[in-house]
């Protein structure tokens, strides 16, 4: 079991390098944005602030990593319901897989969605190939449950890619409720650090950012847009934002921490059922 333990301790200490980065650029960007912030820095509420957004985001994305490989394999969706449910695909960010979704598939699980299906999004291929995934997905779902449309919920990439399904390749018909949850609808400049020629899609600016924000928004399909006014990893933070979408807007929270907070996972919860979501 050491070599467990000499694991855990090497993945622990790697998890943390990302999580005091992403969040030092996060404050130059907003210092940079507001100069005012400066003067606020040391008081007890910016600094309790800060060490509760980094103990979080480093806790959950610690989380995530260890159990990346459970998602090695091949992740058990629930049968075929006919004429229940309507089936919830959960879409993950970059760089994971559909492991960090256990506590998601558990949450709604325990209030009452029976049918919760992840499928793995590797970020070696590219956006339309990983959307046209997607789209098989929904259909094998609508067929199997006899029912006329899916709901998806896409963290980061997750949502630009349930974004790209149902406003660039026809999906809306076949998505009654889309949720995002931190997506970089206008791009996030932390994209030059990935090493994935699919990042390029999410720069700021990038051209297929711009066909997608320009289309017309998906008729259809009701979209709310869960993001956290502290995501690390989505700067600004404001590029999370989408007009054409139910906004729900939470603060103290960090990028992957998203997928464990209580009020946030409570948001996906009330946008699924169609009721109004608190921030």
């Amino acid at each position: 079991m050491n070599w467990l333990i000499i694991y855990i301790q090497i993945i622990a200490a790697c998890v943390a390098i990302p999580v005091v980065v992403s969040f030092a650029l996060a404050w130059y960007e907003a210092a940079n944005a507001d100069p005012r912030l400066l003067d606020e820095r040391f008081t007890p509420q910016r600094l309790w602030l800060a060490v509760t957004l980094m103990v979080q985001e480093y806790l959950c994305l610690l989380i995530c990593v260890l159990s990346q490989p459970i998602g090695w394999f091949r992740p058990l969706n629930p049968a075929s319901r006919p004429h229940r449910d309507t089936p919830v695909i959960l879409l993950h960010g970059l760089f994971q897989n559909h492991a960090c979704w256990l506590w998601v598939r558990l949450w709604l699980r325990l209030c009452g969605f029976r049918s919760v299906h992840v499928i793995n999004l590797p970020p070696w291929r590219d956006i339309e190939t990983l959307t046209e995934q997607v789209s098989r997905k929904v259909d094998r779902l609508r067929l199997s449950h006899d029912v006329d449309k899916v709901h998806l919920v896409g963290h980061s990439m997750g949502g630009i890619i349930a974004r790209n399904y149902i406003r660039l390749r026809g999906g809306s018909s076949r998505v009654a409720r889309c949720v995002l949850l931190g997506a970089p609808n206008s791009g996030s400049r932390m994209i030059p650090f990935a090493v994935t020629r699919l990042a390029r899609t999410i720069m700021p600016g990038s051209a297929f950012l711009q066909r997608l924000n320009q289309s017309p928004p998906a008729a259809e399909t009701i979209v709310t847009n869960i993001y956290s006014q502290h995501d690390n990893l989505v700067l600004p933070p404001a590029n999370a934002r989408l007009a054409t979408a139910t906004e729900v807007a939470l603060v103290g929270v960090g990028h992957n921490t998203l997928l464990f907070h209580p009020r946030a996972l409570n948001a996906v919860v009330a946008a699924l059922r169609g009721q109004t979501p608190a921030g």
